[in-house]
């Protein structure tokens, strides 16, 4: 059994990534910012800098999933201010937390995205590729930077994970579209769309936790799908067609940066450093992802 510190426990990778933890046996705590509800969860406040380091005392290690969604849009200057602030100042707040301990937890593993690629047509991105351009990618540049303050003897892994394939986040708008016959191309439908089922996002979380590597790792799928794969697959598994267009050019007078970071950019991205480390995917096509999240228990 170990003792594991959460944040961001209630989101839609928390909650069953908590769920698991505990399922297998281990001493989960959850940090909460409200009055904690139920045993094992403790209060804080990351943006007045206030958390208890006896919290952290004892931990084997901390999991940080702190964020606003990213796939709410539009990305209003407003919105744009809260997805830095929702993950710079938890993260940074663990960090230094850890920092200042006598013995702090031997392990952080801290949220991060693929969305640190950019837009990379034509080109195979692996952990070590270097950054893209835009607001998303020096968003996610920061958020590393912030569990970089973690101290030298703390393990830190930076969770770099693609749209994850569920009924909710940032396939819930395909999904829907698709369920209710308004199924759409979207741009040319030929960029490359990262993702990752629920599940082996929280089955890749776990395993990280018990590993040595260090670093930036991908967490994706390894069977790379385009946008058109990515909708075909949710158009299949419904029984829908998939037929309205939506051409590029109204994706960004619409949806401004936001649509063409989420829908738009193109990263081939591939999970190497996941791989070589021995982890088996459940889900290894986004036909099998979809398939999952739409099942009963998906």
């Amino acid at each position: 059994m170990s003792r594991i510190v959460v944040s961001g426990a209630s989101g839609m990778i928390g909650a069953p990534l908590v769920r698991a933890l505990r399922a297998a046996g281990n001493d989960v705590t959850v940090l909460v910012r409200r009055e904690p509800r139920a045993a094992g969860e403790f209060p804080w406040d990351p943006a007045a800098g206030e958390l208890d380091p006896g919290v952290l005392e004892g931990a084997d290690a901390v999991v940080n999933l702190s964020g606003a969604s990213i796939s709410r849009i539009p990305w209003t200057r407003d919105y744009q201010r809260e997805l830095v602030a929702s993950r710079i100042a938890p993260t940074r707040l663990l960090a230094e937390t850890m920092a200042g301990m006598t013995r702090p937890p031997a392990t952080f593993l801290s949220g991060s995205a693929v969305g640190f690629y950019g837009d990379r047509p034509r080109v195979r991105l692996d952990d070590d590729a270097p950054k893209g351009d835009g607001f998303l990618a020096d968003l996610v540049l920061a958020w590393e930077q912030a569990a970089a303050l973690a101290p030298a003897g703390t393990r830190v892994v930076n969770l770099r994970t693609a749209v994850v394939v569920a009924t909710s986040g940032g396939m819930a708008p395909v999904r829907l579209l698709t369920q209710f016959f308004l199924g759409s191309r979207f741009g040319a439908g030929r960029q490359y769309w990262p993702w990752i089922s629920l599940e082996d996002e929280v089955r890749a979380i776990i395993h990280l936790l018990t590993s040595s590597i260090s670093g930036p790792v991908v967490l994706a799928g390894p069977t790379p799908a385009t946008a058109d794969d990515v909708t075909g697959a949710f158009a299949r598994a419904l029984g829908r067609p998939r037929w309205l267009p939506a051409p590029a050019w109204a994706i960004r007078l619409g949806l401004g940066e936001a649509g063409q970071r989420l829908l738009l950019d193109d990263a081939q991205v591939v999970p190497i450093r996941l791989t070589a480390d021995g982890f088996a995917w459940r889900h290894p096509t986004i036909d099998d992802a979809v398939r999952a999240a739409l099942s009963p228990r998906g």
